[in-house]
């Protein structure tokens, strides 16, 4: 009998910069998450990787810059740990994220958004923690069919807040 493996929980860019500005909400969903999960990997996309270091560069105002450079130092305090795809799968990454903007689930615009989900689902992540309301108000059986496509199951989209309060309060 193979052993069971360990759920994936990808983290935003939102929630790590949140995470660096020490938000009591995000603490709680993070150790909630690995209160009640059995060895969970908290893991950081390439999408959201990306996303912090293009805004810890070249952000607009200093706040913004030293807030994406606080959620990178906090991922590591926090044992939230960056992971890469193969080249394969950042190409399947893109399909399956053009897929879902032409499916009319995220709007067009919002390409790393769509590359973030296709990322989760493709690792066969169980949570996708995000404040991103684009990801959160997608129709969640036309989702389910559109990555049924792939061969992939659909993540549990949820913020920090929801986490604590819908999914792992007794």
């Amino acid at each position: 009998m193979d052993a069971p493996s360990r759920p994936l929980v990808a983290v935003d860019a939102n929630v790590l910069m949140d995470l660096g500005a020490e938000s009591d909400t995000v603490i709680d969903a993070i150790e909630t998450i690995r209160a009640r999960l059995t060895s969970p990997r908290l893991v950081i996309p390439p999408t959201p990787q990306h996303e912090l270091a293009h805004i810890a560069r070249y952000a607009d105002t200093t706040e913004e810059r030293d807030r994406a450079l606080t959620g990178i130092t906090a991922a590591r305090r926090w044992r939230i740990v960056p992971i890469n795809l193969m080249p394969v799968g950042h190409g399947i990454v893109e399909r399956i994220g053009k897929r879902l903007r032409s499916a009319g689930l995220l709007p067009a615009a919002e390409i790393n958004d769509s590359f973030l989900l296709a990322e989760t689902a493709w690792l066969d992540g169980r949570l996708l923690l995000s404040s991103d309301e684009h990801l959160r108000g997608m129709d969640h059986r036309q989702l389910g069919l559109v990555l049924q496509e792939f061969d992939l199951s659909v993540p549990v989209i949820t913020t920090p807040g929801e986490a604590v309060k819908k999914f792992f309060q007794r």
